[in-house]
């Protein structure tokens, strides 16, 4: 099932919850909404659900207005991140509920109601805790039972509000692939709310980007982040390295301060763009040098944190005031043979600047 939400405007007091939210989500497919928390992301979730209204807009299910259609018409299902399980049901009663409490002329006898149970928990990989009760269960159990529970109505729309938000990063890392296979398996339409970067890349086949209750950039994973679209995504979608400068003749120009670096792109849009900018380089497009004439940043090596396999290198600049972070691989790492306190000459491999003014959404890249 398609949805689409045209001008949704949602205010709680005098704070905005969403303001002028357009968007439309094509059938089958799964998308990750994404921004820090306050941006709005549930709020566009449960107004798509029914279990908010907007102050002004539309929600449009298949092509239909569902503004007088109720939460439990809608076809949606809905999937908590505290879970939700009622704690006095065994797992099969959990997941029973929602085919039990359908109207007497839309119930499946007892007979298939109980085979649909058991296909989901076979179908969700725990078909063998059905008598058990949701405080015999691991984190990551329950929200399978969950999101069993949820597919038991056969929804045409599933909505995830920060479904692993709550579990530890080894249990939330297999879930989410978990969850990837899932949907590549069912096809249904998914909405996905989380304020995990690597969760939204690794499992949408789409991001949109919230902020402050309005879009800032949609796409996909790949493309938003190898193209963000302002400042807050770019910082917002990964570890971010900012250099303070100038925008002179449509090209960057790093603080002379710093080093000497200028953009060898001119600026996206404009010709001869002009005043305060920031650049942004992310950790892993960052090299070193021991040379410390030419094109480059100065930087002093202050920290050395091994990571599995790669190499994290904190670094300052202007004798500490600004810190970057560079990532290499083992072998680039040891070519180089820098250790705390040495000084080196950070180099750009790939770049994005933008104007300070708010107003201006123009990039080199």
């Amino acid at each position: 099932m398609s949805i689409e939400v045209r001008h949704l405007s949602k205010q709680f007091g005098a704070f905005t919850a969403l303001g002028d939210v357009t968007l439309d989500f094509p059938a089958g497919e799964l998308v990750a909404l994404l921004g820090p928390s306050g941006c709005g992301k549930t709020t566009l979730l449960r107004i798509v659900a029914g279990l908010e209204h907007a102050d002004a807009g539309q929600v449009l299910i298949n092509g239909k207005d569902v503004a007088a259609v109720g939460t439990r018409d809608r076809q949606v299902g809905f999937v908590f991140q505290h879970y939700a399980l009622f704690r006095h049901m065994t797992v099969f009663e959990n997941v029973a509920f929602g085919l039990r409490i359908k109207p007497r002329k839309q119930r499946l006898p007892e007979a298939q109601i109980r085979q649909r149970v058991h296909e989901l928990l076979e179908l969700v990989q725990l078909d063998w805790l059905a008598d058990r009760y949701p405080a015999a269960l691991s984190g990551g159990q329950r929200q399978r039972i969950a999101l069993a529970r949820a597919l038991a109505v056969e929804p045409g729309v599933l909505l995830l509000d920060e479904p692993f938000g709550a579990l530890d990063a080894k249990v939330r890392k297999e879930l989410r692939s978990w969850l990837r296979r899932l949907h590549d398996d069912l096809h249904i339409s998914t909405l996905f709310v989380t304020h995990d970067q690597e969760e939204a890349i690794e499992v949408a086949d789409r991001i949109v980007v919230l902020n402050k209750g309005r879009v800032e950039q949609e796409g996909a994973p790949q493309d938003v982040y190898n193209h963000p679209a302002s400042p807050f995504v770019y910082e917002f979608l990964g570890a971010a390295n900012r250099l303070p400068g100038q925008f002179q003749q449509g090209r960057f120009v790093a603080d002379p301060q710093l080093g000497q670096f200028e953009s060898n792109q001119a600026l996206n849009g404009q010709g001869a763009g002009q005043g305060e900018a920031v650049g942004y380089v992310r950790p892993h497009d960052l090299d070193l040098q021991r040379q410390l004439d030419g094109q480059g940043i100065v930087v002093a090596v202050q920290r050395i944190i091994p990571l599995g396999a790669t190499v994290r290198v904190e670094l300052a600049l202007n004798e500490g005031e600004r810190a970057w972070e560079a990532e290499f691989d083992h072998q680039r790492w040891s070519q180089l043979g820098l250790l705390p306190g040495e000084r080196a000459l950070a180099l750009p491999r790939k770049f994005s600047a933008f104007p300070l003014e708010p107003q201006a959404d123009a990039r080199v890249s």
